[in-house]
């Protein structure tokens, strides 16, 4: 019972949080700085994961390798689009940057459909079978997602903490104002936050396709759980966003646990509603998240 519980409950939590929390850092990082939620981020994933496909199918290139280009070129698809659409709509309400993004979304996700379709594609075909140690059990994609995340974020860590780019995001964050009457260059500073936000948003688009299948709403539809993620760790707080994807990623699959005789305690198809109930809770009782971001 108890390796049925780690095989195919914690494991897959840990692994569905961890791309989770890749999904939420690169939400909160914008909120952060532009002050305004990015519809697009989940479609961003979307296009990063395609990208990757034409490497892997194109070229024949691992997974792994094809995702280095795939960060870069998902990067520069993100600066693109804030200087042809965001870039002239900052200056104005947020409601009108967050309807602009929901149409960009819509747009990355129609060029995925008419590129590539909208029947299921996988990295690899056949059957992928786990590496075996006893009782435990675990596949070699979830090895590589779960440590690309931790090194992903661990590097993202160190880069808002050490680098100087890092600290003026920080401080644009705190408090755009001042931040530029101190003589911070805030256009680099957007420039790098688009940069990072869509490098990540290329990992976690690419992870969710080795979990699984590419398909064009592949982004879309873990767009409400990375957003509760976010708003569960404190928007604007890169720390609270991978602890929020953790914590988001366990709970919606140990939802499907039977910890109660043998019927589970939410069917699988319902289990994206857990991460909707956390999100309600959060903005009625603690809306700053676990580590007092921003309010929504």
């Amino acid at each position: 019972m108890l390796m049925e519980f780690l095989n195919f409950y914690l494991i897959p939590g840990i692994v569905l949080g961890s791309i989770y929390a890749l999904g939420a850092v690169g939400v909160t990082l914008i909120y952060g700085v532009l002050r305004f939620a990015h519809i697009a981020h989940g479609d961003m994933m979307t296009t990063g994961a395609f990208l990757a496909l034409v490497f892997v199918h194109g070229l024949g290139w691992s997974v792994p390798v094809a995702l280095i280009p795939s960060i870069i070129l998902t990067a520069i698809l993100a600066v693109v689009l804030d200087r042809l659409f965001y870039r002239h709509l900052r200056k104005g309400a947020p409601i009108v940057m967050l309807m602009a993004s929901l149409g960009v979304g819509l747009m990355l996700r129609s060029a995925v459909q008419v590129i590539w379709g909208v029947d299921p594609i996988a990295y690899v075909s056949g059957i992928q079978r786990p590496v075996v140690y006893g009782e435990f059990r675990i596949f070699t994609r979830h090895i590589l997602i779960v440590v690309g995340a931790l090194v992903v974020m661990g590097g993202l860590h160190l880069f808002l903490t050490r680098a100087r780019l890092g600290k003026a995001m920080r401080a644009m964050s705190d408090n755009p104002t001042l931040a530029r009457l101190s003589g911070i260059d805030t256009d680099r500073v957007v420039m790098a936050t688009w940069v990072i936000a869509g490098g990540m948003a290329a990992v976690a688009g690419v992870f969710l396709g080795m979990d699984g299948h590419l398909h064009s709403m592949l982004g879309w539809h873990v767009l409400l759980a990375v957003f509760a993620a976010a708003i569960l760790g404190g928007v604007g707080n890169p720390l609270g966003a991978m602890l929020g994807g953790l914590i988001i990623g366990v709970v919606e699959e140990l939802a499907t646990y039977p910890w109660i005789g043998t019927a589970p305690l939410l069917e699988p198809t319902y289990k994206a509603g857990v991460a909707f109930a956390i999100l309600i809770a959060l903005l009625i009782w603690r809306p700053t998240g676990l580590f007092k971001g921003k309010v929504l």
